[in-house]
C-alpha cells in the first residue's frame, strides 16, 4: 500500500523455463531433475538457484543476439565471470555458495535481453496486468490454475498443464517457485521499482508443487539465499520492450 511503480512494456514467457530450454545453455550445479520430482523436456527446470537463472538469461541473450541485462563490473558474458562453473560442452551454472561479487551485479533496464522479472513486474503479470483481484493467478479456485501440495502427487508437472490467466500466462501460481530479481526486504512507498537496495535473500513468488494453497496466492511473498537449489525452485524470463 502506498507504493507506486511504473511497469514498462515487456515480453513475458508464457511458461516457466523448461528443462529442455535450460539444458541448452546451463548445467545443474547440484542435483539434477529426476523422475521422482518430474523429469522431461517440458517439465520446469528446478534445482536452479538465483545465480544459475542469471547465467541462463545472459547466455541465452548472447546466443540470440540480444543485449544481456546483467553485468558484473562491465562484463556481460557470464563465462568470463569469476566463480562461473562449467564449460561449453556441458553448460554453465553459477556458484553454489553465496558470492559477494555476484551479489553486486547490476541490471541494465535498457537492455533487450532475457532477465528475471522484478517482484513488482511478477505480481503485475500474475494480477493480469493489474486488472484482477483473484486469489490465485487466473482464478479464485486453486485447482484450476495451480499444481500444489494437495493435487501434485508430490512432484512437478509439465508446464501449461493448468489453465492460463487472462494474459495467456501459465503456472504463475504453483508448480515451481519463480525467482525474481529483487533483494527481499520490507516494501514501502519509497522502495525502488527493482526492490530493496540490499539484503541476504532474493525474492521468489508463486508457490510450488510441495507447498500449501496459501503460498500460491498472488499476494504471498517468499525468499531464500541466492545460492539455494531445491526441487521446488525454478524461474520464468521476461524481456524489456521499447514498443
Amino acid at each position: 500500500p502506498g507504493r507506486t511503480v511504473t511497469i514498462s512494456d515487456m515480453y513475458v514467457c508464457d511458461h516457466e523455463v523448461t528443462q529442455a530450454e535450460y539444458k541448452k545453455y546451463c548445467r545443474y550445479g547440484s542435483s539434477s531433475p529426476s523422475s521422482s520430482y518430474g523429469d522431461g523436456d517440458n517439465y520446469p527446470a528446478y534445482y536452479v538457484n538465483w545465480y544459475d537463472a542469471i547465467v541462463y538469461c545472459n547466455l541465452r541473450s548472447i546466443d540470440e543476439g540480444l543485449t544481456p541485462a546483467y553485468k558484473i563490473g562491465e562484463e556481460t558474458d557470464p563465462r568470463k565471470w569469476s566463480g562461473i562453473v562449467g564449460d561449453s560442452l556441458n553448460g554453465y551454472c553459477g556458484p553454489s555458495s553465496c558470492n559477494s561479487t555476484w551479489n553486486a551485479l547490476t541490471y541494465d533496464k535498457e537492455a533487450d535481453g532475457y532477465r528475471l522479472p522484478t517482484e513488482a513486474e511478477w505480481e503485475y503479470i500474475a494480477r493480469e496486468a493489474g486488472t484482477s483481484t483473484t486469489t490465485y493467478s487466473g482464478s479464485d479456485t486453486i485447482d484450476d490454475v495451480a499444481w500444489y501440495s494437495s493435487n501434485s502427487s508430490s512432484k512437478t508437472h509439465e508446464v501449461k498443464g493448468k489453465n492460463a490467466n487472462s494474459l495467456g500466462i501459465y503456472d504463475m501460481s504453483g508448480n515451481v517457485w519463480e525467482w525474481c530479481y529483487d533483494w527481499y526486504g520490507t516494501v514501502s512507498s519509497s522502495t525502488a521499482d527493482t526492490g530493496a537496495s540490499s539484503g541476504s535473500d532474493r525474492v521468489s513468488r508463486g508457490g510450488s508443487w510441495c507447498y500449501y494453497d496459501g503460498s500460491c496466492q498472488v499476494s504471498y511473498r517468499y525468499c531464500d539465499y541466492p545460492n539455494s537449489r531445491y526441487d521446488f525452485y525454478g524461474f520464468r524470463v521476461v524481456r524489456s520492450s521499447s514498443k
